[in-house]
């Protein structure tokens, strides 16, 4: 994205759902296909969740293999943490989208 910020597929006249944390927080990483975008985004989650399992990740490259989606799951304490992930990710310029 040329102003380098995520989209927010939220619909604002939807209540957020509530959390209880911590718990298992699945997430979605799109970005440009590239050899190191994956150990980019584990990097990343590793700094926001020290127990992060890098060996349960999934990677699916889009069909004509432009983007990749890395989708894992990591163990949230909190909204803090979870915004500070995302600021993060956001910060690389790799990643297009969290989901």
């Amino acid at each position: 994205m040329s102003d380098n910020k995520l989209r927010d597929l939220r619909r604002p006249d939807l209540p957020a759902p509530k959390i209880t944390f911590p718990c298992d927080y699945p997430i979605k990483v799109v970005g440009d296909a590239a050899e190191d975008f994956t150990a980019s985004v584990c990097q990343v989650v590793l700094r926001h969740d020290a127990s992060f399992d890098a060996t349960r990740i999934e990677v699916v490259e889009s069909r004509n293999a432009r983007f990749q989606s890395v989708r894992l799951t990591l163990r949230a304490t909190g909204e803090a943490q979870l915004k500070a992930l995302f600021a993060e990710l956001k910060a690389t310029g790799r990643v297009h989208m969290v989901v």
